[in-house]
């Protein structure tokens, strides 16, 4: 077997859930992310390392980090002038190389009302004008049926006032105010660059899927959602401009199939797959580095309030009801739970909306129970309190291992205490966070309950990914806000949190926040976890490492296969590489 990187052979995935987008504008899930980050490209992103520098951000397409001292940086912290580095191309016809205006377009398309941002507060909070831009998009083009033109002309006709392409290699920002986290801000995926082409296709739609271009490694050649999904190298990327991913494989091929985590197993033991794809699969064997450990933690599952719910006479909507839910959640049983599964994780129980590692907090918990094992008569109390006996709540939940045990957890927990549920199944995680993220859906009474999980986009001084898009006001599609929780003392602390010039200001603001969140019991925090995961992986896989700001799913970018060539996948079973067919994607 040979220690040094090897080229060639098609990477091979399979299990269970899909893509929530494909779009970078507006995908949000971590399955989503890691195969975006290989076609769509930033100004900055974060390293692929197994010690804490995979947590600060360096220059992708921008040519260096902004400072005072480079001229990048104004003295007042409110305007950053980013020069790109030359021969970032794109894979288009003819070839062309990516530009400041590509940027600007890229965060445009974040605002629009078709299939926005989950993450759009994190530039109305800080770009001077994005606010604006954005609301003035829903105002022209609204909610309803929009073509493609109509985004493309709002887009290309109405400016931020804080974004300015000076030149085909210089982008201006200027900020509503100084923000210490601008560079983590634009290494999200959703801040990625966006050709003109996109200004012919609605976001995130099939005419999108098929025209997809790339200024990565590799390039979408097949998206069947929810089934299969394959790449190839994209031949006019290179190394030489790309100083954070490489192109070892030849190829990547996604086998996305309602399967248990027994079958995923068997198909990497046997050569079949090279990787758990939908469901993190652990080997036992794999021993996760210390280094890549301790960075924070996440929370899941968090139990999230349907706040827009016309059921049952709006009940969630009472304050009582919430907290008899909260009290009724037998979080020790979960831990129990998830541990049996042994997939991988260190899970604790969790008592507040920001967990351990963040930023803002501090342990406490304001419905506190005996061994975290639930106190049924407190919560049957507060249901008689509020006169709400007899309810019946739809509790959303995905099909795959474990939410699926998870929701019927919480199901029994209600259960006790006089709650039933009309338990709803979804499929796929793509349709379990259109179901989320749409907030008519939420106003339909589609869902009462769910129980989501939320790894923050960066860790550190993260208030603004780990706190603001979970609670501040924002009801557009895209959400992030799932609950439709409004408050106006958080939207100010949030605000104020943001502003703070020192981080210990800001911590505090942020713990503020916690201590609003918790009262008004907006979610129920059941458990945090450790994100890293011991994924299952073929003998052939190497130098497979996990990406924090991916939710610890390994970097493609980065693996080589050793031999090159697999085993021949058996019938019926996930195969080595893309049909002639799957790979016919518009180009023109």
């Amino acid at each position: 077997m040979s220690a040094e990187p090897r080229s060639g052979g098609t990477l091979r995935y399979f299990g269970p859930g899909g893509m929530d987008h494909v779009d970078p504008s507006c995908a949000y899930y971590a399955f989503s992310h890691q195969i975006i980050r290989l076609f769509a490209r930033q100004l900055f992103s974060y390293p692929t390392a197994l010690d804490r520098s995979a947590l600060t951000p360096v220059p992708d397409v921008a040519r260096e980090m902004p400072t005072v001292g480079n001229g990048g940086l104004s003295r007042d912290g409110r305007t950053y002038t980013i020069r790109l580095r030359r021969g970032v191309l794109w894979d288009t016809d003819p070839v062309r190389e990516v530009t400041a205006a590509d940027f600007v377009r890229g965060l445009k398309r974040l605002c629009n009302p078709v299939a926005g941002s989950g993450a759009l507060a994190y530039f109305t909070s800080t770009v001077d004008g994005m606010a604006e831009f954005a609301e003035g998009y829903r105002r022209a083009v609204g909610t309803g049926p929009a073509t493609a033109g109509d985004l493309a002309r709002y887009q290309n006709t109405n400016e931020v006032r804080g974004l300015r392409a000076v030149d085909d290699r210089t982008l201006v920002i200027e900020l509503l105010r100084p923000a210490n986290d601008l560079v983590n801000i634009l290494a999200t995926l959703f801040a990625s660059a966006a050709p003109a082409e996109y200004d012919a296709f609605l976001p995130d739609s099939p005419e999108f899927v098929a025209g997809v271009r790339s200024n990565g490694p590799y390039r979408l050649t097949s998206y069947e959602r929810g089934s299969r999904l394959t790449m190839e190298r994209n031949p006019v990327w290179s190394r030489d401009t790309d100083p954070l991913r490489h192109q070892y494989v030849d190829g990547i091929d996604v086998r996305m199939s309602r399967v248990t985590d027994d079958e995923v197993r068997r198909a990497v033991q046997e050569g079949r797959a090279d990787l758990s794809w939908g469901a993190p699969v652990i080997n036992p064997d794999r021993v996760v580095p210390d280094a890549d450990r301790r960075v924070g933690y996440a929370m899941n599952p968090y139990l999230v309030f349907n706040m827009r719910s016309p059921n049952e006479r709006g009940a969630v909507r009472d304050l009582r009801v919430r907290r008899a839910i909260a009290y009724a959640i037998d979080k020790a049983a979960m831990v129990r739970l998830l541990d049996d599964m042994d997939l991988g994780t260190v899970t604790e129980t969790a008592s507040t909306a920001i967990p351990p590692g963040n930023i803002g907090y501090r342990p406490y918990d304001r419905y506190p129970t005996p061994g975290h094992r639930g106190s049924p008569e407190r919560s049957r109390r507060l249901l008689r309190e509020a006169g709400r006996g007899g309810l019946t709540l739809r509790v959303l939940y995905r099909e795959e291992t474990p939410h699926r045990d998870v929701g019927e957890r919480l199901a029994a927990d209600l259960a006790a205490v006089g709650i039933d549920t009309d338990l709803r199944m979804v499929r796929h995680a793509d349709e379990y966070y259109r179901i989320l993220q749409d907030p008519s859906r939420a106003e339909a009474g589609e869902w009462d309950l769910t129980a989501a999980a939320w790894t923050p986009d960066w860790f550190g001084n993260n208030g603004r990914t780990c706190v603001q898009p979970l609670f501040q006001s924002h009801f557009a599609v895209g959400t992030a806000n799932y609950g439709g929780y409004r408050s106006a003392e958080v939207d100010r602390l949030i605000e104020e949190a943001l502003a703070a010039r020192s981080p210990e200001r800001a911590d505090e603001l942020w713990h503020r926040v916690d201590r609003r969140v918790m009262e008004d019991a907006a979610i129920v925090p059941i458990l945090v976890c450790e994100p890293t995961i011991p994924h299952i992986m073929s003998d052939r896989v190497r130098n497979a490492i996990p990406l924090p700001h991916v939710d610890r799913w390994y970097d493609a970018s980065h693996i080589w296969l050793d031999p090159p060539d697999g085993p021949a996948p058996r019938t019926g079973q996930p195969s080595s590489g893309a049909s002639e067919e799957s790979r016919r994607v518009a180009r023109s």
